[in-house]
């Protein structure tokens, strides 16, 4: 009874120096190191994605949007939780590579009748609408997890979801920095102007208001009374 007693606390024993070692080698190699020679590596699962049958439109809308600036932005970040102390526990981190693209243009649905004013001399006038962000989103082709490291506890389910709206969020602030407004703005009337020139329209002006248009002198007659 006492022999059985002594193997199996040496089978315990065993069980907790393989657990321990396996921790340790999980904390401390990187993640994107080649397995132990010997260990025997498992293939990745397929992931198996299934489709509602059922589709919701929601709305359908006209557009008139005119796209005239269109940045492409690759930038990294770094994300992290779970850090400190207890770090080796419950942290997580992980660098996220993500590419992203930015649409901005101007909306011709948005100009009015009195935005536009055409002089007898055949010069055009047009208050153009202000420039727009109309997409700033990530492309998930592209946008990929380098290199994360988790503590003991396994990974952080939202750590990845928070690194992509920060990247999307930083993208789009790089592009505003850089001035894709302004470039739209500016392709936005060298569109226009080709177009009402291609209308025999050769003077096209862009202001930020109409002129007031000066009226026409008319001769007025009066009737001189007798003397």
């Amino acid at each position: 009874m006492d022999k059985l007693i002594r193997i199996l606390v040496l089978l315990g024993l065993l069980s907790v120096l393989v657990i321990t070692g396996w921790l340790v080698y999980r904390l401390l190699a990187p993640r994107n190191q080649q397995p132990l020679i010997g260990l025997p590596t498992l293939p990745a699962p397929t992931p198996t994605i299934y489709a509602s049958a059922a589709t919701v439109v929601e709305r359908v809308q006209k557009l008139s949007r005119l796209e005239t600036a269109s940045y492409h932005i690759e930038k990294v970040i770094t994300a992290e939780s779970g850090q400190g102390p207890l770090g080796f526990l419950f942290g997580d981190k992980l660098l996220l590579v993500a590419y992203g693209q930015v649409i901005a243009g101007v909306d011709l649905g948005s100009i009015r009748p009195q935005d536009v004013q055409v002089t007898p001399d055949g010069t055009v006038y047009v208050v153009l609408p202000p420039p727009e962000v109309f997409v700033a989103t990530l492309d998930n082709s592209r946008t990929y997890v380098y290199d994360r490291r988790t503590g003991v506890m396994g990974m952080n389910p939202q750590l990845e979801t928070a690194a992509r709206q920060e990247a999307e969020r930083m993208i789009l602030q790089a592009a505003l920095e850089d001035g894709i407004l302004e470039k739209a703005e500016e392709n936005a009337r060298e569109v226009l102007r080709a177009l009402l020139w291609s209308m025999k329209f050769e003077h096209v002006i862009f202001v930020d208001s109409l002129p007031t248009p000066v009226p026409s002198l008319t001769p007025v007659m009066t009737e001189t009374p007798p003397g």
